[in-house]
C-alpha cells in the first residue's frame, strides 16, 4: 500500500490545499464533490501534484513540511 501526499489548486480561487491518502483517486473525487470539510466550496480542483511514499509516517512528515514552507 502506498501513501499519497498531494497539492490541489481550486479553479475557483487559484488556491493550494496540500493533504495526504492511501487513496488518491477517491480523496481527489471527494474534494471535487465538495465532501470535504478543509474545501467544500473552493472546487473544482486540479491535481498538480503528488509523491508516493511506503510508510503513512512520511506521508505525514511531507505533509507536514510542505504546509509550513
Amino acid at each position: 500500500m502506498f501513501f499519497y501526499v498531494y497539492v490541489l489548486q481550486s479553479k475557483k480561487d487559484s488556491k493550494f490545499y496540500t493533504g495526504y491518502t492511501n487513496d488518491l483517486r477517491r480523496r481527489f473525487q471527494e474534494h471535487n464533490k465538495g465532501l470535504s470539510f478543509a474545501t467544500k466550496g473552493r472546487g473544482p480542483f486540479g491535481l498538480i501534484y503528488y509523491e508516493a511514499y511506503l510508510n503513512r509516517q512520511d506521508a505525514e512528515e511531507r505533509e507536514r513540511f510542505l504546509k509550513t514552507g
